[in-house]
């Protein structure tokens, strides 16, 4: 099993930054894959960034050229730098882990609130 902790988030204004943070805990040697999901109210849950194991970054087209998703100096950390933030970035930003052999598990985190005031 993988546990995942997350932090970061809050308000900010259009054009500000603010960052990420999720730490998976737990079956880390199994881990394949971590990333971070969002999802605005009415709207499906989308992904925003992830990295696996090798290090091979996937971006949402929106957020290219704003967003950087990084590993801590471990790699069952994650972190998300959130520039030049706008208002459609609010949402709920959720953690997510993809684990196991046959990559079929996948664990999330609570959710943390990034609002954007314009």
């Amino acid at each position: 099993q993988v546990q995942l902790t997350e932090s970061g988030g809050g308000l900010a204004q259009t054009g500000g930054s603010l960052r990420l943070y999720c730490a998976a805990s737990g079956s880390v040697l199994s881990l394949n894959s971590m990333a971070w999901y969002r999802q605005a109210p009415g709207k499906q849950r989308e992904l925003v960034a992830a990295i696996t194991f090798h290090g091979e970054l996937t971006y949402a087209d929106s957020v290219k050229g704003r967003f950087t998703l990084s590993r801590g100096t471990v790699t069952n950390t994650i972190f998300l730098s959130m520039n030049n933030l706008k208002p459609e970035d609010t949402a709920v930003y959720y953690c997510n882990s993809n684990w196991g052999p046959s990559g079929t598990h996948e664990t999330w985190g609570p959710g943390t609130q990034v609002t954007v005031s314009s």
